[in-house]
């Protein structure tokens, strides 16, 4: 194979902050190469820098060389605008990691992708809708005809990534560069994705350079990969050679955080009271401003489920299965149609005004995006005080001091309250909206995909601290994700969810070990799996004294 991108020494700046140092690897043609880290490492504004968006992130490139193509590569540090933009989406496409703030929020989502391939392809507006619908069909979205019309509002976080990344395929480029695409996707959808891209570089030659922190993505696409840290290159290596014999200490840490399907979950509590009760409960959406019963769409239809106290049950599913808005009707954040709902002995269903507010309470949510939840405008001893605010537990100078406590609880420092929410990393982010949700002493957590944006590290710690919480405190979770390794290493039971329904619900050994739904079947059969990996004697840092016995780790290119 020919070395289609060449970087060399590339540093990359923020101010006089340095991003990263002095990196260096290769993507050949055809091969899919994967960049993996912690946030903050340096994998995005790698991929902003080969793209030449880091300036418009406030970046800038403070040395070294990007050089792109085979037979007459050019310099990309060096390319003027206009070069970059018959680049851009044309040779080289980014699939970015948040949809919704990469799709324009006031033009349908098939005018969108229509408008990338009139650009590059020179196609009238009908055929480039035409091309628009193919694409939409390609990357599994539903009803692609449907969907073009649709504003990205309109879609879930996974269409949305779908839709972002058939954009990104429209033109057949000769680079991909996928920046965590799939991580708001469920892990038949994700499956489908790899095989796709996986399919087009067999049929174009297209190369991949695939940005995760899902080790069992990297074991199923990776041909080789590349760990980075605090800016810096830890290590190059082949995937076999990464997972059977790791060099650095970092990288033996990554593969210790993974979550591996299998491992088995937590120990069942002692049976108590049940803190949260949901019987036949529906909800709907109207397809129109002023729709009408009959144009309705039932989103959630005829849900049951329990969760007892100080017990976790995990919610799986596919993205639009109606996860997220089943979270959102238990707690009366969407009015369900019918059914009942009871927190902590009150029937939710029967309240309103000011009772509600007060049983709110008992239950709070954590959702999937922290940044997106917390008030940038709020320093964090107000944000994470506000629930006890709003319902007058504290006030004056009983703010700061609960703030702290709260703080201390989630393992951040006390002197962090005086911080605003762009000052922390997604992780530490996410351990406020905790926090937060912890203020009122509530007896019921939902949370919402809350760990499915952070890198397996600071996820695991997260869910190490959903458990300690749960131990200590007595906490009930509903912890909705589409990762099932992670649903199995916090859940007593799980539910499963297709289409708005419960497929299968039971203790969480028994739904995984042996699935009796063909549903559920399905979608453990597409949980990417582990390549077989070093042992857990070598990646503990028992090891790490024994490290010169790894003979070095060949780079990725001369």
């Amino acid at each position: 194979m020919s070395v289609l991108l060449s970087v060399r020494d590339l540093s990359i700046a923020f101010g006089s902050h340095v991003a990263v140092e002095r990196l260096s690897f290769d993507v050949e043609a055809g091969e899919t190469v994967v960049i993996v880290g912690e946030s903050g490492s340096g994998k995005s504004a790698t991929a902003l820098a080969i793209m030449r968006l880091i300036e418009r992130e406030g970046g800038r490139i403070a040395g070294g060389s990007m050089l792109f193509g085979v037979d007459a590569p050019s310099d990309l540090a060096k390319a003027s605008d206009a070069q970059m933009r018959r680049v851009r989406g044309n040779r080289i496409a980014m699939v970015f990691q948040e949809p919704m703030t990469s799709l324009n929020p006031v033009m349908r989502v098939g005018g969108q992708v229509a408008e990338a391939i009139m650009r590059h392809r020179g196609l009238s507006r009908a055929h480039a809708l035409e091309e628009a619908e193919q694409a939409f069909e390609r990357v599994c979205i539903p009803e692609p005809k449907r969907r073009l019309g649709q504003f990205p509002h309109e879609l879930s976080g996974g269409l949305r990534q779908r839709v972002m990344i058939a954009m990104a395929l429209a033109c057949r480029p000769q680079l991909l560069i996928a920046d965590e695409p799939t991580t708001a996707l469920d892990v038949t959808t994700q499956a489908e994705i790899l095989q796709l891209i996986g399919s087009l570089q067999a049929e174009t030659g297209m190369a991949v350079l695939f940005i995760t922190h899902d080790m069992g993505v990297v074991g199923e696409i990776a041909d080789r990969i590349v760990v980075m840290r605090k800016g810096a290159l830890v290590e190059k290596a082949s995937v076999e050679r990464f997972f059977s014999r790791p060099f650095a200490d970092y990288s033996k840490a990554l593969l210790a955080a993974t979550p591996r399907l299998g491992a088995g979950g937590p120990e069942a509590p002692d049976e108590g009271e049940t803190v949260l009760r949901v019987e036949n409960l529906s909800t709907s959406f109207g397809t129109g401003g002023f729709a009408s019963k009959a144009s309705r769409r039932t989103i959630v239809d005829g849900v049951s489920l329990s969760v007892g106290r100080g017990e976790t049950l995990g919610l799986v599913g596919e993205s639009g299965c109606g996860k997220s808005t089943l979270a959102r009707s238990i707690l009366r954040l969407v009015e369900p149609d019918r059914g009942s709902v009871e927190i902590g002995g009150r029937d939710w269903m029967a309240l309103s005004g000011d009772r509600l507010m007060t049983a709110r309470r008992d239950a709070q949510m954590v959702f999937q995006d922290p940044y997106a939840s917390l008030n940038p405008r709020m320093a964090v001893r107000e944000a994470v005080t506000e629930p006890a605010r709003i319902h007058g537990l504290v006030s004056g100078r009983e703010v700061r001091d609960l703030a702290v406590s709260l703080v201390e609880k989630v393992g951040l420092e006390a002197d962090c309250v005086d911080r605003f929410p762009h000052q922390f990393s997604g992780g530490q982010r996410q351990r406020l909206a905790i926090a937060r949700a912890l203020s009122v002493r509530p007896k019921l957590i939902i949370a919402d995909e809350a760990v499915s944006a952070l890198d397996v590290s600071i996820a695991r710690q997260v869910t190490d601290l959903m458990l300690d919480l749960q131990q200590r405190e007595g906490l009930s979770f509903l912890f909705i994700s589409h990762d099932i390794a992670v649903v199995e290493r916090v859940s007593h039971r799980i539910a499963v969810m297709h289409a708005g329904r419960i497929m299968e619900t039971g203790r969480t050994d028994d739904v995984l070990r042996a699935p009796r739904d063909p549903y559920t079947r399905r979608l453990l059969s597409a949980v990417p799996r582990l390549p077989a990996i070093a042992t857990e004697e070598r990646l503990s840092g028992q090891y790490a004294a024994n490290a010169s016995a790894w003979p070095e780790v060949e780079p990725l290119s001369a």
